[in-house]
C-alpha cells in the first residue's frame, strides 16, 4: 500500500531484457541499505518488487502484464521516475489509499498554466471512466491528485508549484502519457452495484 505522496524522483539508469521480463535499475536518494529484498517500491504508480540493492541503485523486475498495460513498456535509461516506498503502520497518510496496481495508461490532452495551478485535463479508457468522480481521488504516474471536473472519459486535476517541483509533472505536456489507478473504493462500490 502507497500514499500517493512523492518521495523521491529516480532516474532509470538500465533497462536489460530477461526473457519476457525487463530488470530496471533505478537511481535513488534513498538510503538503499534499508530497503530489504522482496520490498515493494511504487515506480510512477506501478508497484515493482526490489530484487538486488547497490548504493545509490536498486533494480526492480516488470512482468509481462506489467509491460501490457503500463507506460514502463516505453521506458527508456534517462528517464525520471516518481518513487514512493511502501507505507508503514504509523505512517501519515497524507494523500489516498493507492495499490501501486496501475489500472491502464491515461493520456494528458492539455495542459493550462495558470500562474498559482497547473490544469491538466486527461483521456481516461473508456473502461476505467466509470470509476472518476468530481473530488474523487485519482493516482496518475504514482502522484494521489484530486479529481475538479469530469466529462465522459476526460477529467481534470489542478497541480500546485510544489507538486510540478517535487515530482515529474513539471515538463509534462500534452500527448504524454501516465499511469492511471483508479481509486480502490470506486473499485468495489461498483463491483458490489453489480451484485444488486
Amino acid at each position: 500500500m502507497f500514499t500517493g505522496i512523492i518521495s523521491d524522483i529516480g532516474e532509470l539508469l538500465a533497462v536489460t531484457p530477461r526473457h519476457e521480463v525487463r530488470r530496471l535499475t533505478i537511481g535513488t536518494r534513498y538510503d538503499t541499505g534499508a530497503i530489504a529484498l522482496g520490498a515493494s517500491v511504487a515506480c510512477s504508480g506501478v508497484c515493482l518488487t526490489v530484487v538486488s540493492t547497490a548504493p545509490g541503485r536498486f533494480d526492480v523486475e516488470a512482468a509481462p502484464e506489467t509491460l501490457a498495460i503500463t507506460t514502463v513498456r516505453d521506458w527508456t535509461a534517462g528517464r525520471r521516475i516518481n518513487l514512493e516506498r511502501a507505507l508503514k503502520i504509523g505512517d501519515e497518510l497524507g494523500g489516498h489509499i493507492v495499490q501501486g496496481h496501475a489500472d491502464g495508461i491515461a493520456r494528458v490532452v492539455e495542459r493550462h498554466d495558470l500562474g498559482e495551478t497547473t490544469k491538466f485535463v486527461f483521456e481516461a479508457p473508456a473502461p476505467l471512466a466509470r470509476f472518476i468522480a468530481i473530488k474523487g481521488s485519482i493516482a496518475l504516474d504514482g502522484t494521489s491528485l484530486t479529481v475538479n471536473e469530469v466529462e465522459g472519459t476526460r477529467f481534470s486535476c489542478l497541480l500546485i508549484p510544489h507538486t510540478l517541483a517535487v515530482t515529474t509533472w513539471g515538463p509534462v505536456q500534452a500527448g504524454d502519457d501516465v499511469n492511471i489507478e483508479v481509486d480502490m473504493m470506486a473499485r468495489y462500490a461498483a463491483r458490489l452495484a453489480e451484485f444488486r
